[in-house]
């Protein structure tokens, strides 16, 4: 679906109609041509110097300013604005980058289940490409309208670059799948429980795309999980269910990598903790 967006790049209602209905909504404008070119100047040179980012680019907005500067961004929040409202949390981010060639292909999966959160509020995803994302080079696709109910996930190989090997245990048709292609710059919106998932990259192409994940403040986190945290980007937080998280005062600044090593930590534990009340959670309802 093409959309055309206002200048404040707040969508249309007729966009979160098609939200609404479907779960997802793409190719939406964000960043930009030249941001996006910048930016992958930025990863490719960190990779460069560093090798591989930490926890596989987890939450790297906590510890490259550059990558804050997207988080945050006027365009990108604009459009969420009118999905989840004025106030907004980035609860966390990820890269999603896949070389020429490379086996790295993402099972159906839907996201909330896994993040220890309540799954009956709005938590979208904005996942923004820094170089064209392709059927060709992996992008990811959708099942339209399955974001309205959580079902059962099994774990284990079933994919290489998810967290747990996670997939819906469900079937699921390949012919509705709905391939949310994007330019450099350009974005994509996903409910988080929605079915997706994406192919290897059989192209000559690398792939890099950055996930960011957004909530308004009133979302609770599950009972009986570690304090988790997140960053404000706009609005106020009236709530106060997670910890504030600080912007980095430089790149890779010491107080920030310890800071984005406790808040990967509690996400795993509570990543780990949040799969098995859903597996609980189930059974009971079964």
């Amino acid at each position: 679906m093409s959309q055309s967006i206002t200048n404040s790049n707040s969508l249309t209602k007729d966009q979160t109609d098609f939200y609404d209905r479907n779960g997802y909504l793409a190719p939406v404008p964000a960043v930009g041509s030249d941001m996006a070119r910048n930016t992958l100047s930025k990863i490719e040179s960190f990779e460069t110097k560093h090798g591989e980012f930490p926890q596989k680019g987890l939450k790297a907005h906590l510890y490259l300013p550059w990558m804050e500067d997207i988080v945050r961004h006027p365009q990108i929040l604009d459009a969420v604005e009118t999905i989840i409202g004025p106030d907004i949390l980035c609860w966390s981010s990820r890269f999603f980058i896949k070389n020429p060639g490379e086996k790295g292909f993402v099972s159906w999966h839907q996201d909330v289940t896994y993040w220890g959160l309540d799954v009956s509020e709005n938590i979208l995803t904005a996942w923004i490409a820094f170089t064209p994302a392709t059927k060709a080079n992996g992008v990811m696709k959708v099942i339209p309208g399955t974001h309205k109910k959580v079902v059962e996930h099994r774990e284990g190989a079933a994919s290489n670059m998810l967290l747990r090997g996670q997939e819906v245990a469900v079937e699921v048709n390949e012919k509705n799948a709905a391939f949310m292609e994007l330019a450099a710059g350009e974005m994509s919106l996903h409910h988080g429980l929605i079915f997706h998932g994406s192919d290897n990259n059989y192209s000559d192409s690398r792939r890099v795309g950055f996930a960011v994940r957004y909530m308004p403040p009133r979302v609770k986190p599950l009972d009986g999980l570690p304090r988790d945290s997140a960053m404000l980007v706009r609005g106020e937080d009236h709530y106060g269910h997670f910890d504030l998280e600080p912007s980095a005062k430089s790149e890779l600044d010491p107080d920030a990598v310890s800071f984005h090593k406790k808040a990967t930590d509690t996400y795993q534990a509570i990543n780990r903790a949040a799969a098995n009340k859903h597996v609980e959670t189930l059974k009971k309802q079964s």
